[in-house]
């Protein structure tokens, strides 16, 4: 096949982040899963948490594999994710929330990690004057997911009585189909030649994990990278699991806050796209992370010095600024995850780049454990639940002083990742940009 980089690099890219991309699609069935297997919403959760942690992980261990055979990593993503998805159609059937736990938690999170890390460096290879917008369009397409699958999940729950388990089955064959296409369509430039050492086994395997991981967290300027990482997705992870409520609490009805939520992951989309391509025509590509921090400290401080979640009911005004700020922290919630590898790039060079990048969404891993339960702990403990009524006349259950208070720990997590990228991360320019030989 001819080499072209949209064939080669930017369409397979898509196919495989817009499949995996549908993790973030769990709020859209993981209560009809609840109700069908009995078991409490809160419990469930866990699935979607293990699956952001064997993501991240499964990233740090395999960022070998990939940068050694991106073939190889592309073929593990897709046999793992239509594991787990269809492993999880039968979990449900079986009303079996460890067997959920496993499938929908480890095994697709394995496949979320290596098809997540793929297709990244062979698009700065492809792209190489526009390393940023390359990896936003197909990191785009990772956050696009949840727009374009969430309503035909829902039709398909609707279809079959709010049972989960054949939505799992249809997607899960679905997504097989469109990985397979960006796995055989997926290659490097021929032009780009790299040198790997043979074999080794699990000793090999884990040598080079060492050097690796010493080569990153051994380096200062990697863990300043590492913690703002971690941050902005910590207080994404926070604020977007507890976005449906944040609207009901602001009295939109049920129809406007499923448009919004639309809206919103559209927002998390054009982030990854936008702040990555405007990365490019800065000397410092950090300075876009330093952007993102400030207007996210921005629309945070004013929603909580307006009290817009407590008060957004009553207030038009403070209910569009709630809206303003979940759309801006979706926004850099993207931009922050498709600038990191270019941002590594800059720092650490090409030649190693999947295995440092795979190092860095460790940061994704732990993050998917504490931001969303974070969130749920605040929200579960602090203020009261009550019931109002929304625009539509009917009525939900909220805590809208404990989605407030969530802002108040976000704020100061925003505030501290703006230090650290001011502190931790030298400023690069063109000339002094980490190179190949």
């Amino acid at each position: 096949m001819k080499e072209n980089k949209w064939i080669r690099g930017a369409i397979p890219a898509l196919l495989l982040h817009c499949s995996i991309g549908t993790v973030y699609c769990w709020s859209t069935f993981s209560g009809e899963i609840a109700n069908y297997i009995g078991a409490k919403k809160s419990s469930t959760e866990w699935a979607f948490s293990l699956a952001i942690f064997f993501l991240g992980m499964s990233a740090a261990f395999l960022g070998d594999v990939v940068e050694k055979d991106i073939h190889k990593s592309s073929l593990i993503a897709t046999i793992c994710f239509t594991l787990g998805m269809v492993g999880t159609g039968f979990g449900i059937m079986l009303k079996s929330l460890p067997l959920i736990f496993v499938c929908y938690g480890c095994i697709m999170g394995i496949g979320l990690g290596t098809g997540y890390l793929s297709p990244v460096k062979t698009l700065m290879l492809w792209f190489q004057d526009k390393k940023g917008l390359a990896t936003g369009l197909a990191v785009a397409g990772f956050g696009l997911a949840k727009a374009i699958a969430s309503p035909i999940m829902q039709k398909i729950l609707t279809a079959f009585d709010n049972n989960p388990a054949p939505m799992f089955f249809i997607m899960g064959g679905v997504y097989c189909v469109m990985m397979f296409i960006g796995h055989l369509l997926l290659k490097k430039p021929s032009t780009w030649v790299e040198k790997h050492s043979e074999g080794g086994g699990l000793k090999e395997f884990f040598k080079t994990l060492g050097e690796n991981f010493k080569t990153s967290f051994g380096n200062k300027t990697f863990i300043g990278i590492w913690i703002m990482f971690y941050i902005n997705i910590t207080c994404g992870l926070a604020l977007i699991s507890q976005e449906k409520m944040i609207f009901k609490a602001i009295g939109l009805s049920v129809g406007v806050a499923a448009t919004l939520a639309s809206v919103t992951a559209i927002a998390n989309a054009a982030g990854r796209l936008g702040f990555s391509a405007w990365a490019d025509f800065f000397k410092d590509r950090n300075t876009i992370y330093k952007i993102i921090f400030i207007l996210s400290i921005l629309f945070t401080g004013v929603t909580v010095i307006t009290q817009g979640i407590v008060k957004g009911a009553g207030v038009p005004v403070l209910a569009v600024i709630c809206v303003g700020l979940l759309i801006m922290v979706n926004a850099g919630y993207g931009g922050g995850f498709s600038n990191v590898p270019t941002l590594l790039s800059d720092h650490f060079g090409m030649k190693q780049i999947s295995a440092v990048h795979g190092m860095c969404l460790s940061a994704w891993a732990f993050a998917g454990l504490t931001g969303n339960q974070m969130a749920t702990a605040i929200v579960n403990r602090v203020g009261e639940f009550k019931e109002i009524t929304l625009s539509d006349g009917s009525t939900a259950s909220v805590n809208p002083v404990g989605y407030q208070t969530v802002l108040y720990v976000t704020l100061a997590l925003y505030i501290v990742a703006f230090i650290v990228c001011n502190i931790m991360i030298p400023k690069l320019n063109n000339k002094t940009k980490k190179e190949e030989a």
